[in-house]
């Protein structure tokens, strides 16, 4: 039997595109963020986001505001709630303080998830056991 796969978005993948958007560790970008392509981010959102594309939302990041996007991986911390259209890893580092919604959705074990997990596809949960470290 094949173990599921357990990472959606590997770190690899950020080279589809040409240019992602970076927002590095001690920035703090106050206002909403709409735009297309991957988006990691170290440092600190306030407002909300409509992105067309991944999120990687590193364990020294913050965003305080609701975002919308294609795929994520988060391991920072979230006031407000995600949705995703397809799939969600939330890291052990993670917290989120509100809803969550997606096709799919993974947590390891040691997050922490104060509010509802909607999982759009009927599929469960999968929980699982960090074994990389956070991105």
């Amino acid at each position: 039997m094949n173990e599921p796969k357990r990472r959606f978005l590997e770190w690899a993948s950020l080279q589809e595109s040409p240019s992602p958007t970076f927002i590095p560790a001690g920035t703090v970008i106050l206002g909403d963020i709409r735009g297309e392509g991957q988006f990691v981010v170290c440092g600190e959102v306030h407002g909300d986001g409509d992105l067309l594309g991944s999120l990687v939302l590193a364990a020294t990041a913050r965003w305080i505001g609701n975002i919308r996007v294609n795929k994520a991986i988060i391991a920072g911390t979230i006031v407000g709630g995600i949705v995703a259209q397809d799939k969600i890893e939330i890291g052990r580092a993670a917290v989120i303080r509100g809803h969550v919604s997606a096709r799919a959705v993974a947590i390891a074990k040691g997050a922490i998830v104060d509010g509802e997990i909607e999982v759009t596809s009927g599929d469960p949960m999968l929980v699982f056991e960090e074994k990389r470290g956070d991105p």
